[in-house]
This record gives C-alpha cells, structure tokens and sequence, in this order.
C-alpha cells in the first residue's frame, strides 16, 4: 500500500486565488510542476472533494487536503562507474563529469549515464526528479566535460533549480574555439529555437521564434589560429556556447555539429569545459563555488599550440 503524508491547510484570504497558486506559496520544497502533478493524480481536495484543476478559484474558509506520496526508489539499476565527486554532503552532490558521458538516460543511452552512476554511489537517491532523471538540477552535453550538481532529496532539488531558473548562480566554461572573436570580450543577444531543417541542432532565430539567449565572452589567451575563452552564460539554452560561438563565425574546436568537419585539433570531442560554478547550497547564505581542472587532453592540446 502507498505511503503518504496529508497535509490541511486553510483558505483565510479575503480576495479568490487559483489553487495551484496557493500550493506554491504553501509548499516551497515543492516545484508547481510537481503540485500540479498531485492535483492531476487527485491527490488535492478541496472541502472534501477531489480538485480536478490547478486554476480552481478558492474562496474564503476553504480547506485544502494535500496528500503527498512517499518518493519511490528509482526503477533504474544502479551502474558502479568511477565518479570524480568535488563535494558531497547529504542534500547534494558535486561531479567533475568526463566527456563521452551522457548526464541521464536518453533514446540511444539506457545505460552508462551519469544517473545510473550516481544511484550506484548514492542508494537512497529517490525519483522525485523523474524516473530517468532523479537528482538532475541541470544538464551538460555528452562530450561537455566539467561542473554538475545533483541533488538527493526534493527539497535541495527545488532549491537549486529555483537559482538556475532564475539565473542566481555563476557559471564559467572555458573554449577554445577556431578562429578569433570580432572583439577580445563581447557579448552576444541573439534567440536560440530548435532547428526547423534539421531537427537534431539549435540554430538562431528570429525574436519570435527563438528564446532569448545571452553569452557573454573574454578572451583568455590567443593563439595563430585558435583562440580561449571563458563564457558567462546568462541564459541557459541547449547548446547555447556551441551556437553562439559558430554564429560569431568562430566554432568551437571539434564541435562537428556547428563546426568544421575537418578538425583543426584532432580531439575526439569538442573543447568545452564547465570549469566552475559559485551557486548556494540548501542551508547556507552565501554561494560556494567548485572548480573542475581542465582535463589532461584539453591541457595537452593547449601546450601542444603554445609550443608551435
């Protein structure tokens, strides 16, 4: 039999408010995507009676039934694969993730995620992110090596997906690209929207297609042919640096997707590193910041263009 835990609460408020709403201003361990899947699952009543929408007008004296599900073990299988963890505690945990290493399961990926590797090193990660996705907060391509947090329970989960969305955090990668930037800095605006041809990239597009999309860039160091650069991303669209990089005409280097076919720098991946992030940690006031060291091919290739 299901456990779960019942909560009541009490509409006191002169003026009508959706339910939904109400929810969210009650329970801020809880997402509204999530609130809005225990009204969908009826596990909300209004008066007595099961709520059959979130935008359900309440009235003064009310009473809200919420039942809440115990979270369910994923029903994933554990995988043991070797983690780089940066920083651990009991609400999150912090991964340096190798290129090659899809972050959870996808079509073409049932196995060898970044999530199978994760429910092997913790055994009490629940699914409260979602049966393919428990403790994601955020993603990072498969050939993006770098920074990535995970979280272990809702409540830290809500937490830190609340900074990302709102863009509360600062997070750095570092780029070699091809070519050179029109400018040592720049800051690039321009809407990024899936693809309409070819349905597997991102591409820019027109304002009222694309979302609104922000990188800021700074030349790091600069080579005859290549240069590094740390970007800021002040959006967080798929693929964002990758698309905007190629839109300044300068790809980056082993991106075959928004790139040049014909590598510069014979890699195996593309040069893009999540190299830090300063976000705040459930229970603390100010950000912590964790820092993944470029790995040893990256550095290799670098010291290989500062000798030429």
């Amino acid at each position: 039999m299901e456990k779960s835990t019942e909560t009541q609460l009490k509409y006191e408020a002169d003026e009508s408010m959706r339910l939904d709403h109400f929810l969210v201003e009650k329970n801020p361990d809880y997402s509204r995507s999530r609130l809005l899947q225990f009204i969908q699952e009826g596990r909300v009543q209004v008066d007595g009676k099961v709520a059959s929408k979130g935008g359900l007008k309440l009235a003064a004296g009310q009473l809200i039934t919420l039942s809440i599900p115990e979270d369910k073990p994923s029903v994933l299988v554990p995988e043991a694969i070797p983690l780089d963890i940066l920083y651990e505690d009991d609400q999150v945990i912090v991964i340096n993730k190798p290129a090659g290493m899809v972050v959870h399961p996808s079509f073409g990926h049932s196995t060898g995620t970044l999530v199978h590797a994760v429910l092997a090193h913790c055994d009490d990660l629940k699914s409260f992110g979602g049966e393919i996705r428990p403790g994601v907060v955020h993603r990072l391509d498969r050939d993006t090596s770098g920074v990535i947090l995970m979280a272990k329970n809702e409540k830290a989960h809500v937490f830190l997906q609340k900074q990302f969305k709102s863009r509360d955090i600062d997070k750095r990668y570092l780029a070699l690209v091809d070519g050179k930037p029109p400018t040592p800095t720049g800051r690039i605006e321009a809407p990024i929207g899936r693809d309409p041809v070819r349905r597997q990239r991102m591409a820019i597009l027109s304002d009222d297609k694309g979302r609104h999309s922000v990188t800021e860039y700074f030349t790091r160091e600069t080579f005859p042919k290549h240069t590094l650069i740390e970007a800021n991303l002040l959006t967080g669209r798929t693929h964002q640096i990758r698309v905007h990089m190629a839109f300044l005409k300068c790809p980056i280097v082993g991106d075959v997707l928004y790139g040049y076919k014909k590598q510069s720098i014979p890699l195996g991946r593309h040069f893009l590193h999540a190299w830090k992030i300063s976000i705040r940690l459930p229970g603390q006031n100010e950000p912590s910041v964790f820092e993944a060291p470029l790995p040893p091919e990256l550095e290799a290739a670098l010291a290989e263009l500062r000798i030429k």
